[in-house]
């Protein structure tokens, strides 16, 4: 994979984009951000960071300013602050 930091960007952005993600490609495409230093912002909050599975399937609450995410595949819990 001989890519640009540009080139890079955009397959990360497009990747996000599709309504089914994989915890194998997500494993890659992260690697790939952190090989040319590009910022995934609020991607993060799309998959888990242990097991690199979609959270579209986690259970999600919302207490005291903070929604959590418990997810479906691997049961580890994340906190994220609720903008006001």
């Amino acid at each position: 994979m001989n890519n640009s930091k540009l080139e890079s960007k955009k397959i990360i952005e497009s990747y996000f984009f599709k309504d089914l993600i994989s915890s194998s490609q997500t494993k890659k495409i992260k690697k790939l951000a952190m090989k040319y230093n590009i910022n995934l912002k609020s991607y993060r909050k799309k998959f888990c960071n242990s097991c690199y599975s979609d959270f579209k399937l986690a259970k999600i609450r919302i207490s005291k300013g903070y929604k959590q995410l418990v997810c479906s595949s691997c049961g580890k819990t994340t906190k994220y602050k609720l903008n006001n």
